[in-house]
This record gives C-alpha cells, sequence and structure tokens, in this order.
C-alpha cells in the first residue's frame, strides 16, 4: 500500500445501482440474500479472493525456518528478495492520517473542480505510468507458471514413477528408490512431459525445443560500462522482458480508452505489486494496523462524505467495478490490501510452521574450560533446519506429478509438495474469515441500501479467524512471538532438549563452533580458488580466455549479453 498508488481504500462495496424493493428504500433480509447471487456481487466476491491468493502466494519467500537450498553446478546463489517496507508499530497512526489526509485532498479537489473528468484524466495518465511495474511483475509471474507447465522440471508417469528432466545433459531419469541411482529413460529425446515426451521430432527440432527451455527458464546478464564504471548489471528473464512489454500496452491502451476491464487488469496488478512490497512484520503489528484502518474505514464512510463521493465520481484503476442488467458493485482495493496482507503473512507462517516441524536436532559436543584450568564436555544438540525449496517453477512440476483424480502430487515428488502442498490451515482460515466478512458486507448493503466500510466486516472476519485458529491449535504463542524481521533467521543455535525431546532453551553458536565454521569455509574458499585458477589455465590453453584490454589503453564502452551456461542455439 502506498501513497504514491493514490488511496488504496478510497473506494468502499457501493450501493446498487437499482433500489432492492420499488417500495422500501432497503431490501429485507432474505430478499438480500437472494441477490447476493446477482454476477456483480458474485464477482467481487471471487475476484477479491482469488487476488489475495495468487498475491499471498507471490509473497512466498525462504521462511526463518529453512536454510538457503543448495547451488547446482554453475547456478549463482540469487539475493533473497525482502519487501521493501515491513510494517512496524509506528505504521498503526501513521496509515490511517496519510490515508485520510489524500482522500480529503481528493475530495475537496473534485468540489473546486466541479468537473471530475479533468482529474480523471489526470489520475488515469498517472496511474497508468506506476502500474507499469505491478502489471509487469504480475505478467512475468503467470508468464514463468506457464512455462514451467510447458517445461517442468518433473513429471509422473501411469505407474507412479517420476521422471526428472536434465537440461544439462538432455535426458530424462528416473530415481531407484532402493539404490539412490539414476537411470536414462531410453526413448525420450524431447524436453517435453508426459505423453509429449514420446512424440519422435527431428534432431533440428529437438535441439530447437531445447534451446527454446533454456532461453524461457534461464536468465541472461545485461552488462553495461561507460570510461570502465558500471552503469547496470542486472538479469533478466525472457518472461519477465515479455511481461513489461505486455505492461505497456495494457497501460497505454487503457489511458487511450478507459475501458472498465483494464482498469480492473490494473487495480488487480496493483494489489499483486503491494503483496509483494508490503507485509506486517508480525501478527501483533499486523492486528494494529488493521483495526486502526478499520477505524478509518467506519469514520469516512458513516460520519463523512468522502468515502462514497470520492469513490463515485473518480474514474482511475483505485477500485474494482462490476456491472451487470441487474447494477453495479466496486470494491476498493484498500478492502483486498489491507486484510490480504495480514491474510498473506498468514501463508507464510504456515511454510515456517512446516519446516520447523522438518528441523532436526544433532547431537554436538561443546568444551570449556573451568577457572581451575581443566577442560570439560558437554554434549548439547544443534539445530539443523531443512532446506529450502524454492517455489519458482513448482506449480508446472506439481501439475504434471498429480495423478487425474487426486488433489496433490505423489509422494515421491518432494519438491513441488513441499513448495506448494504444504499444510495451510492458517492461510485457509483467514480466507474463510474474509469470505464470510464480504458476505456480510454485501448483505448490509443491500438491506441498509447503502454503501457499507467492507473493513467493518473483513477486519474482525480475518483477525479474528487467525487468532481463533492459533487458540485452537494451541498455537498462540507460537503466533505472538513469530517475526519476520530477520531475528529468527539464525544459523548453528544450540539447544538444551528435556527428556521428551522437546527444546527447554537455545542459545547462540559458541566460540568452538564459529571457529570450526571458519575454518570450512576458508577450505571452501580455498578450494573455489584453486578450480578457478585450474579453469583459467585451460581457457589460455584453448584461446578462450575473455578479451583484456591492452596495457596503456581505457575502456570506453562496454554492452554485453550474457546467455545461460549451456545454452545454444542448435544442438
Amino acid at each position: 500500500m502506498s501513497s504514491e498508488q493514490g488511496p488504496p481504500d478510497v473506494a468502499d462495496i457501493s450501493s446498487p445501482s437499482t433500489p432492492a424493493s420499488p417500495d422500501i428504500p432497503g431490501a429485507p433480509p432474505v430478499f438480500a440474500f437472494a441477490r447476493l447471487l446477482e454476477p456483480q456481487y458474485f464477482l467481487v466476491v471471487v475476484s477479491a479472493l482469488s487476488i489475495i491468493w495468487l498475491g499471498a502466494h507471490g509473497s512466498l519467500r525462504r521462511p526463518p525456518s529453512a536454510a538457503p537450498p543448495k547451488l547446482k553446478k554453475g547456478e549463482k546463489r540469487r539475493e533473497e528478495e525482502k519487501f521493501i517496507e515491513g510494517l512496524v508499530a509506528s505504521d498503526v497512526i501513521r496509515f490511517p492520517i496519510m490515508l485520510a489526509a489524500t482522500l480529503m485532498g481528493l475530495y475537496y479537489l473534485i468540489q473546486w473542480l466541479q468537473d471530475p473528468a479533468i482529474l480523471n484524466t489526470i489520475l488515469r495518465g498517472y496511474m497508468s505510468i506506476m502500474s507499469i511495474v505491478g502489471l509487469s511483475t504480475l505478467a512475468g509471474d503467470a508468464l514463468s507458471n506457464l512455462t514451467s507447465l510447458v517445461f517442468p522440471t518433473m513429471w509422473v508417469d501411469g505407474k507412479g514413477f517420476v521422471h526428472h528432466i536434465d537440461a544439462s545433459q538432455k535426458r530424462h531419469y528416473v530415481v531407484d528408490k532402493k539404490t539412490g541411482e539414476e537411470r536414462t529413460v531410453e526413448g525420450k529425446t524431447t524436453p517435453l512431459p508426459g505423453w509429449l515426451s514420446n512424440l519422435k521430432l527431428s534432431p533440428l527440432s529437438t535441439g530447437l525445443l531445447w534451446s527454446l527451455r533454456y532461453l524461457v527458464t534461464q536468465e541472461w546478464t545485461v552488462r553495461l560500462a561507460v570510461s570502465g564504471s558500471p552503469v547496470f548489471n542486472f538479469e533478466l528473464g525472457l518472461n519477465e522482458l515479455l511481461g513489461y512489454v505486455l505492461a505497456v500496452m495494457v497501460s497505454i491502451a487503457y489511458h487511450l480508452t478507459a475501458w472498465n476491464a483494464l482498469s480492473n487488469i490494473l487495480s488487480t496488478a496493483m494489489c499483486y505489486f503491494s503483496f509483494m512490497m508490503f507485509s506486517p512484520t508480525s501478527f501483533t503489528i499486523g492486528t494494529m494496523v488493521l483495526a486502526s484502518l478499520f477505524i478509518y474505514d467506519v469514520i469516512m464512510v458513516f460520519y463523512t462524505p468522502y468515502m462514497i463521493t470520492v469513490a463515485k465520481n473518480i474514474d482511475a484503476p483505485i477500485k474494482l467495478v462490476f456491472t451487470s442488467p441487474t447494477g453495479a458493485s466496486m470494491l476498493g482495493l484498500g478492502d483486498i490490501v489491507v486484510p490480504g496482507m495480514l491474510m498473506a503473512l498468514a501463508l507464510r507462517f504456515d511454510l515456517f510452521l512446516h519446516y520447523r516441524r522438518q528441523t532436526r536436532l544433532e547431537p554436538v559436543q561443546l568444551k570449556a574450560e573451568t577457572t581451575a584450568g581443566t577442560t570439560t564436555t558437554t554434549t548439547d544438540h544443534r539445530r539443523i533446519k531443512p532446506l529450502y525449496v524454492d517455489i519458482r517453477g513448482q506449480w508446472g512440476n506439481r501439475f504434471w506429478t498429480t495423478p487425474i483424480g487426486r488433489l496433490f502430487p505423489v509422494r515421491d515428488a518432494s519438491e513441488p509438495r513441499t513448495a506448494t502442498a504444504f499444510p495451510k490451515p492458517y492461510f485457509y482460515a483467514s480466507v474463510v474469515g474474509y469470505a464470510a466478512g464480504m458476505l456480510a458486507t454485501l448483505t448490509a448493503m443491500l438491506v441498509f441500501n447503502h454503501g457499507q466500510p467492507a473493513l467493518l466486516y473483513l477486519v474482525p472476519g480475518v483477525t479474528g479467524a487467525l487468532w481463533l485458529t492459533g487458540l485452537l491449535r494451541g498455537e498462540v504463542k507460537d503466533m505472538w512471538e513469530y517475526t519476520e524481521d530477520g531475528s529468527l533467521d539464525t544459523e548453528d543455535v544450540v539447544v538444551e532438549v528435556d527428556g521428551k525431546g522437546q527444546v527447554v532453551k537455545e542459545q547462540e553458536v559458541g566460540k568452538q563452533m564459529k571457529e570450526e565454521k571458519e575454518k570450512e569455509k576458508e577450505e571452501k574458499v580455498e578450494g573455489e580458488a584453486g578450480k578457478e585458477t585450474e579453469n583459467q589455465d585451460k581457457e589460455e590453453e584453448t584461446h578462450e580466455a575473455p578479451v583484456r584490454v591492452a596495457e596503456g589503453h581505457q575502456e570506453l564502452f562496454l554492452f554485453s549479453i550474457t546467455a545461460p551456461r549451456g545454452f545454444v542455439m542448435v544442438s
């Protein structure tokens, strides 16, 4: 949620465009429930839940209970994504004040201009530009998931055997469950999964398919330097580039046509991008922020003319608008983003608990010198975190490793199971709470024939569902202590356990273990340096060493695009 995108809570669910009954200002509850089946109200609920589901899963990151994944040969470690702004306690006061000031400014600007068309033209142009980043992110992620469906890294056959696709060796293989050995599957030469792997293609077509797989799944490095000083150096995937082009086209089309469908697409993209950028650092702070915005929403809708007036006069992608022959309904982006941020936190908490259950304790001997000069040895346990499975590409793997008629991948497909099918009790509870809040909002709107502050119903629904779930599961303490401020992301923690194997005390790694770890790092660095020297010698022998600037000369301009390791146009 950002003030640069306009007030995200400026439009709440509006009153119906036609009276609920021709004789009375509102409709009895029984008629209100019947009207909930009308298309515009159904679309409001489904769209809001779909956006939150996408945004929450898109916000998944390595939890502090998991260790960074091991790198494959030739792979570079990616910089872990972090939220640009983690909401803190001061945001409980800052957000309502900031939103109220923005909303009041827009209201009085509309009153001063008399004609909202001028303001709408300015806002559409501004929002068209601002939405490009969000829409390119959404489009790029959507294309990546589509790519993973076409080029997964594993699939399951009719007998339940998991086939792995090795892009480096251009083969399909299965792993023997008893010996753990890899066995190449004969006759499968393309990178296509399932029944598509049986296609017999020419060597040229097969080579093009492998090259296309590299092109769409690997990142390319783009570098620019002027006068020896780097201007930029970044990695870019084809899907990200296509997503950006698509975002620009949609933004231009919306600016020229102001079509409601395009406005809804841009609004969806901005919600999705907000989930990537902002998050409360804990359940406590998230609940407090929602509570403060709950009060703000009620005051602005029931006790001031600001919210309803601005919502009805501004035609810009700051709300979802759905129309049908029987009426229209709109939902402000704040009613999606505000509770959605806490719901996304709940999903990441589910992932945190999933990895924490896999944590194992390894006995370790610690030596300490006493005041008498003797050395004592004690046995404690070191907490070993499971390796994190990156969610990227796993939705395609899940599709191809889930037999028809089942909801989850086969047990041997551990990566997609871990990344996508982990237990999600807190997230599902918040979804139920949000859906109940939306239905209550729509019912109240139809009964009283007046726009409703959606957060009045959504905040109790979401926060109540989450804390009640923690209470029923006996994990309120875990919810209270969970934080994403980085303090839980520790390594080599020594813990004391009781007779039942439960952790009773933990402390940071001692001096002895630190020295051992530093020694391991030094040995690793020395080994990598030796390999690098060996590779340089080989390059010089084969005359493939990188071009170097001659002594006495200066490099004025350098632009390069580096293909992924192993990329060839045709093989």
